[in-house]
């Protein structure tokens, strides 16, 4: 599979997510997905399956690369450059450590920031649904 298909592929499946599921949970559900495919390409590397896990670790760089690509700076401000410039570093992070002697260091660090990034993304999503629960229940009154 080619670099431009899996950044097609990544491309569609924020897409699709986008329309079925709420864009912060889409969010949420495409850093699990980057979460998962780095720490298959760090298994695959450490068994010496080094194009398996080059695989895997293109679907996770198509999937960071397809969230950076859909920042909205214009309503988004300096948090979307910030967004953009953080998402574009730990490809690049990726990138560099990949099937090198501290790979395993690395990817451990990559995966535990997109892991925050993630758990972020859930405390606006949670702090969200509180305020629209709220808005909903003084409407009712």
């Amino acid at each position: 599979m080619t670099q431009s298909s899996v950044a097609y592929r990544a491309n569609q499946a924020y897409r699709g997510a986008a329309v079925a599921v709420p864009p912060l949970r889409a969010v949420i559900m495409l850093l699990n997905g980057a979460i998962t495919f780095l720490q298959k390409s760090l298994q695959a590397q450490q068994a010496r399956r080094f194009e398996e896990g080059y695989e895997h670790l293109t679907r996770a760089t198509a999937i960071l690369r397809g969230l950076s690509h859909h920042l909205e700076s214009t309503r988004g401000g300096a948090m979307a450059e910030r967004l953009y410039q953080t998402y574009n570093s730990l490809i690049l992070s990726c990138l560099r450590s990949y099937a090198r002697p501290q790979a395993p260091e690395n990817f451990r660090r990559i995966i535990a920031s997109l892991s925050e990034l993630r758990e972020a993304w859930e405390f606006v999503e949670a702090a969200s649904a509180k305020t629209k629960v709220g808005s909903s229940e003084s409407l009712v009154r």
